[in-house]
């Protein structure tokens, strides 16, 4: 039987970072990336020399967030894939749907399963169904006050209010007593109508002093499902995450392995096709709760892939492509200790404020287990439109202890003038104790004031 072909040609749906790091798996497997650029990105290092489509202005809403334009840069430019990348689109079904509807492969999962793990209580729903532990709460979208009051009765304060369709923090509101409920009920409502469009929301118990744990997962067409392990994403500032490392640090192994195996058969359950994670939260006894489905790759794919050695960029292009795995669960060889800094140009000691500018001088650190993915070099200009991320360093070592100290001599090694980032913050996070001896949880950034 012949092997299956690959594309020919593919839309990168994307910007910054995400754009370059597509590409450059495209460049490998010999398939030419198409850029879909916005006018502030048209002069981009990465799209230099590159066949690329102005899809509109700056801002996203005429560019990269207008799923007609892009499904019809794919088409004009005779791309018969699309990479969704991560943020705007990539989780839209109905994107997907449009994709799919001009001839165009869309690299993620089914429609069908992204709009089921987009609504978050049915997907809980689906996840305890396959044997994932999910935080207790309301079985779905509240109706009312008066529910959301028994719920949080049943369930204990302090409660969470949480947007059905949210993300990213947004829609999310705190009630610590009955005597705060409706306030916070009134607020989460209002604030997940204006971010999503969709003012129904449900209560989970809130876990405090909690990790945020993740597991990679790959599937294809035809119902095999492997993990690439997990990743401990608990460094987070407004719930943006700010490091990530694989494996987690504080996780027990047994029920390392008996999450492992309950997220494997839910990506099986939902038919899943393509890299997605499962993103957990760690409670005080020690137990994975499943609390959502991200539907595409995630920025810090990147650990995952220096522990394995798999690029999950070539297995999105190569399981769009109707490809199986080319490998089973007992192949996957995860080593060592992996780590990574997002680094954005915002100010740190100025309550992180963005800082768009044009990058004086700029040059990544480099050595033994370094790894710099990034989109910029010295004379680019920040625009002021899109997330500030300038690179994300990511480095590997044998255990933590090394992997920590190449990460601090590489960002000492970093080269960004023009604009201040986040490397201060990242440094101090890396040198402090309590990040040292895994002594830190969701409250609070370890070794930087809050």
């Amino acid at each position: 039987m012949p092997p299956v072909p690959l594309f020919h040609r593919l839309l990168v749906a994307n910007r910054g970072e995400v754009a370059a790091r597509v590409a450059r798996t495209c460049d490998r497997l010999g398939i030419e990336p198409v850029f879909a650029v916005s006018e502030a990105d048209r002069d981009a290092p990465y799209v230099e020399g590159r066949r690329h489509v102005v899809l509109g202005p700056g801002r996203a809403t005429h560019s990269y967030l207008d799923p007609a334009r892009l499904v019809q840069a794919a088409v004009q430019t005779g791309c018969t894939a699309l990479h969704p990348g991560w943020g705007f689109l990539a989780e839209s079904p109905r994107f997907a749907m449009l994709c799919e509807h001009h001839g165009v492969t869309f690299l993620g999962p089914p429609a069908h399963v992204m709009h089921l793990m987009g609504k978050k209580t049915p997907a809980k729903k689906a996840m305890r169904a396959a044997g994932l532990r999910v935080i207790p709460g309301s079985e779905g979208v509240l109706s009312s006050l008066d529910e959301a009051r028994a719920v949080a009765a049943e369930t204990g304060f302090p409660v969470l209010l949480k947007a059905e369709s949210g993300g990213g923090g947004r829609g999310m509101r705190i009630a610590r007593t009955e005597a705060e409920l409706e306030r916070a009920y009134a607020d989460a409502r209002a604030e997940a109508l204006a971010a999503f469009g969709d003012d129904r929301v449900y209560l989970e118990k809130l876990i405090e002093r909690g990790r945020h744990v993740e597991i990679q997962l790959l599937a294809d067409r035809y119902g095999n499902v492997i993990h690439v392990g997990e990743r401990d994403c608990t460094v987070q500032r407004n719930h943006q995450k700010l490091i990530e490392e694989s494996p987690a640090p504080v996780l027990d192994p047994a029920e390392r392995e008996r999450t492992f195996a309950a997220a494997v058969e839910a990506c099986r359950a939902i038919g899943y096709v393509g890299a997605g994670t499962m993103e957990l939260l760690l409670d005080g006894e020690g137990t994975l709760r499943f609390m959502e489905m991200n539907t595409r790759l995630q920025v810090e794919h990147c650990v995952s892939e220096q522990r394995s050695g798999l690029d999950l960029v070539e297995q999105q292009i190569l399981v769009g492509a109707g490809h199986r795995l080319a490998f089973t669960q007992a192949d996957v060889k995860l080593e060592g200790h992996a780590l990574e800094c997002r680094i954005n140009a915002e100010d740190p000691s100025d309550g992180f404020k963005p800082s768009p500018g044009t990058l004086t001088a700029w040059r990544a650190p480099e050595g033994e287990g370094v790894r710099v993915d990034t989109h910029v070099s010295a004379g680019y200009t920040v625009p002021p439109f899109y997330d500030s991320l300038l690179c994300k360093v990511i480095t590997h070592g044998k255990d933590r202890d090394e992997a920590c100290e190449r990460m601090i001599r590489a960002l000492g090694a970093l080269v960004c003038e023009g604009v201040p980032t986040t490397v201060p913050m990242h440094l101090a996070i890396l040198r402090s104790e309590p990040f040292r001896t895994n002594r830190y949880d969701t409250g609070a950034i370890p070794g930087w004031p809050t």
